[in-house]
């Protein structure tokens, strides 16, 4: 392995380190509960931060929390945005993870044919 094969691997791990600890403009909660592992979430974390490095967003935090209750529509995730309602997403698949990073994300707009609730 080359000195910049290193270099490659530590920024790619100290970016995807800032997805989930640094401060951001949104912050996406992944249900990782053992019935949204059964149903894909791990899948569906693994889309986010691929799409989100593939655009090369920075101000985005995601994050992964336990069950919510919600078993019958895992994989969730809760969307944060400062100053707006909580937006959860459920029945997700990595497919749908990237809508929502392309709608949601990056355009603005909630993605509501896959809207589970806002409060």
């Amino acid at each position: 392995m080359k000195l910049e094969d290193l270099k490659k691997i530590r920024e790619k791990m100290e970016k995807e380190t800032n997805l989930r600890e640094g401060k951001g403009r949104i912050k996406a909660v992944v249900g990782m509960g053992t019935c949204g592992i059964a149903a894909g979430a791990r899948e569906v974390l693994s889309a986010l931060l691929d799409e989100i490095s593939k655009r090369n967003i920075t101000d985005i935090i995601i994050t992964q929390s336990g069950c919510r209750g919600l078993c019958d529509r895992e994989p969730i995730v809760d969307i944060y945005e400062e100053g707006k309602e909580m937006i959860t997403y459920g029945n997700l698949t990595p497919e749908k993870a990237r809508r929502i990073v392309a709608e949601h994300f990056v355009n603005g707009n909630i993605v509501k044919d896959l809207l589970v609730s806002s409060k």
